[in-house]
């Protein structure tokens, strides 16, 4: 999956287009941004984010488009917005579902003008920026619901990118576990670690509610909590370990026993990435169904009601 993402990252970044992305939190929303400008013929220019769900309603406008001294309490001087400050770069709007419908309208008008006026001023700024938006809302439920404007939202729409969550990519896991131990041994100033095959097995197995954030804070704290230079199951903390995968338990696991834990959370992965299709998750692993359900069987493991 992630070199299907790649693809549409490579393809969308050097050209103009609106891009809007959707995933859930976690998933990587912003990492995508931020390669698609790294990619196009803006990346010497900067990239300017906006989270839209912590700015204050009251205070997104002034933070989107700046403002002149005096326009409000407390604007003592004059300040330039994002906008301003993307001008020939890009403008990440990041939780654009959770805009208020009153700062959409400027949006739009920004989008289609590529101009706008500083709160409390008069002068109009052009500008020259390409947006990035994100969402990980369900926008056509919120524009039925009259909260979100259809017409900005096919502004934004031009080509969208579906950014899908961890559990439907394990075939991903061992790729990012790799770069993030890699990444954060070269920070903290460590020899290069490894993760043992049945530590990667319960890895595997876990859903990963919090996404690729949850994973990458997750290889953070075992690159710099973890003693020994191979990370085992004793390391894992809760809920990714199970409450029986002991230390000693896991220390004195024979080979075959760390090879069928390994085989059996890979089929759950996959089980759980095909939803508990049978025959795509026979597929993916290469073998007959006939063949799948032995396995089942062997593994105890039994569909979910």
């Amino acid at each position: 999956m992630i070199r299907a993402l790649r693809e549409q990252i490579a393809t969308a970044a050097p050209t103009n287009g609106r891009v809007l992305i959707y995933g859930e939190n976690g998933s990587g929303k912003e990492l995508v941004a931020r390669a698609i400008h790294a990619m196009s013929s803006r990346h010497e220019h900067a990239f300017v984010e906006v989270n839209c769900a912590a700015i204050p309603e009251e205070l997104i406008e002034s933070e989107l488009f700046g403002h002149e001294k005096g326009a409000f309490t407390g604007a003592l001087a004059r300040r330039r917005g994002r906008f301003e400050l993307a001008d020939r770069g890009t403008l990440f709007l990041d939780e654009i579902g959770d805009m208020s419908v009153k700062t959409q309208a400027k949006v739009l008008r920004a989008l289609e003008e590529q101009a706008f006026e500083r709160v409390g001023g008069r002068e109009t700024i052009k500008v020259d920026v390409r947006v990035i938006a994100a969402s990980n809302r369900d926008l056509q439920s919120l524009i039925a619901a009259g909260r979100f404007r259809e017409d900005l939202f096919y502004r934004l729409n031009v080509i969208p990118i579906e950014v899908p969550a961890l559990r439907v990519r394990q075939d991903d896991l061992p790729q990012l576990v790799d770069h993030f131990v890699r990444v954060f041994c070269a920070e903290n100033g460590k020899r290069v670690k490894t993760l043992s095959g049945d530590a990667l097995a319960y890895l595997l197995a876990y859903d990963w509610p919090g996404n690729v954030r949850e994973l990458r804070n997750l290889v953070e704290r075992l690159v710099i909590m973890s003693p020994r230079d191979v990370i085992g199951v004793e390391d894992l903390p809760p809920p990714v370990r199970p409450k029986e995968a002991v230390a000693g338990d896991a220390r004195e696991r024979s080979l075959r026993e760390a090879r069928d834990n390994f085989e059996r959370a890979y089929i759950l992965a996959e089980l759980r990435a095909s939803e508990w299709n049978m025959t795509r998750t026979a597929e993916r692993l290469g073998i007959e169904r006939s063949h799948l359900y032995r396995k089942l069987k062997s593994y105890n493991i039994t569909p979910p009601k």
